[in-house]
């Protein structure tokens, strides 16, 4: 109550916070603007007996489920993120722009991910709505009305992703992870309707669990991710006072167990979002091998535990790579030595970055297996309990436990910048 007290008090917090729950809103009304000439009866009951258009509806903010101007969501937005990362390994260029230019050079760097989303978002709007299409979904379209469909997703994918930075700057937190953060609460009120309504007697035992269940990865989630490994560091500062001295000051390094957060659970549900829908979209082609190809494909990904598997791969890999790409140990130890401190036991310089990496990579290792159990925990249980709905519900909690924590944070540095 004092944290509350403290933020409603603060006009620049309040004002920020503001801010975030007017955009959050205003994403919410144009998720129920329809595009033109499209017919929606079929397409909820299509959704709702389809998993994959399920899941991509949830991080398109539920926009799918109405054909919304917005139904890409920020999803063009976060593939094109994880081309420029991946990009920064394979481009020294990308890497010293994004690492050692400074705010200009990242600017630079986000400025060309903002670039990048214009095609991706023009793909995979035609794809989808081409996809829906041939799945019988939503109706035919005449060319000038496809076009101008794909126009109109395209600038709604661009106004998600202008909205996203405003929170960024104006507001507090994550702007993209906060509006799909947005689109699965406002989904919450519809799935416990649906429940209610389906609700059977003999499920109230599998119910409990679940909620049980549910508790303690959320528990689990909180712990993982305000768990550090501190490493010792010192500072030594010479003194005159009478004669020269030495005074040595001792702190720690933190070394969190998921430096990533919750960026690692997008970028794979990314990732296995595109072969799914090539894979649909193939499905209906004229071509006997590109079609067997595609029943392949996704047959595969329909196994719960060949999906569940990759998966896990892809958030162990994210980790890793995520971390990998934010904290530098060569320049954590370059900065340490600037400031006239270091690891007891080490020398500064290569010495101190060898250590510091190979312990974030073993403090990694435990926070990657978690995320990416948690991830696939509720496929697991899917394929135990044969309930369809926990998969997507899983992913969702883990997205929302993540935002909501690392909301608290940076409100938390909001409040401890005000008093000093």
């Amino acid at each position: 109550m004092q944290t509350i007290k403290a933020i409603f008090g603060d006009s620049s917090i309040r004002n920020r916070i503001f801010f975030v729950t007017a955009i959050l809103l205003l994403t919410r009304v144009l998720a129920t603007i329809p595009i033109p000439g499209v017919s929606t009866e079929n397409l909820a009951q299509f959704l709702e007996n389809n998993s994959f258009f399920g899941l991509l509806n949830i991080f398109a903010g539920g926009g799918i489920s109405a054909f919304s101007i917005v139904m890409l969501g920020v999803g063009p937005y976060i593939t094109a993120s994880i081309i420029m990362q991946l990009l920064t390994v394979l481009s020294p260029r990308l890497k010293e722009m994004y690492h050692e230019e400074g705010d200009a050079g990242r600017r630079r760097f986000v400025q060309y991910g903002r670039l990048l989303t214009l095609p991706l978002a023009i793909l995979q709007g035609f794809a989808l709505i081409t996809l829906l299409t041939r799945q019988g979904a939503i109706g035919t379209l005449e060319f000038p009305v496809l076009v101008a469909n794909i126009v109109i997703v395209t600038a709604g994918t661009l106004l998600m992703m202008w909205l996203g930075e405003q929170i960024n700057e104006r507001g507090i937190g994550n702007g993209v992870s906060l509006i799909i953060f947005a689109g699965i609460v406002a989904a919450l009120p519809q799935q416990l309707s649906q429940f209610l309504v389906t609700f059977d007697v003999s499920q109230i035992p599998t119910m409990v669990g679940l909620l049980v269940l549910t508790l303690i990865v959320i528990a689990g989630v909180v712990y993982v991710t305000e768990a550090e490994r501190p490493l010792p560091v010192t500072y030594a500062k010479q003194a005159r006072m009478g004669a020269q001295s030495t005074i040595t000051q001792s702190t720690y390094l933190p070394l969190r167990l998921n430096q990533a957060g919750v960026i690692p659970i997008i970028f794979a549900v990314s990732i296995l979002i595109l072969p799914q829908m090539i894979g649909q979209l193939l499905a209906t082609s004229s071509h006997d091998t590109l079609r067997s190809i595609a029943g392949s494909v996704n047959n595969l990904l329909a196994n719960q535990w060949v999906y569940g598997g990759a998966y896990f791969f892809l958030v162990v890999a994210f980790t890793y790579f995520y971390t990998a790409v934010m904290f530098d140990p060569e320049k954590t130890a370059e900065n340490l030595q600037k400031n006239g401190a270091f690891i007891p036991g080490y020398r500064p310089g290569l010495a101190t970055a060898e250590y510091i990496g190979h312990v974030l990579v073993r403090v990694t290792f435990f926070g990657a297996v978690f995320l990416g159990l948690v991830a696939v925990l509720p496929v697991v249980v899917q394929g135990i309990t044969g309930i369809t709905t926990i998969a997507v519900g899983g992913t969702s909690l883990l997205i929302a436990v993540s935002v909501v924590l690392d909301v608290i944070k940076k409100v938390d540095a909001q409040l401890s910048m005000r008093e000093y």
